[in-house]
């Protein structure tokens, strides 16, 4: 959910102030689902697959064009 009153119009989970952001970076640092269901009680597992699904589908869509050299 986007609204721009709640963090600046960066995407959260719905009903939460948690953001999509977040969600995507625990992991990196080696955080697993169960911590980070454990510490953000409001999450669910289903919560964690769609912010992945959809920082994937922004990386999916994003335009890579290579630079001019001279």
């Amino acid at each position: 959910m986007i609204d721009p009153k709640i963090l600046t119009g960066k995407p959260v989970v719905r009903g939460t102030r948690i953001s999509v952001e977040l969600v995507v970076e625990l992991p990196a640092p080696g955080w697993s689902h169960e911590q980070i269901l454990a510490s953000y009680p409001h999450l669910s597992e289903k919560d964690i697959r769609v912010c992945l699904a959809y920082a994937s589908e922004l990386l999916r869509e994003e335009k890579v064009y290579p630079l001019k050299t001279a």
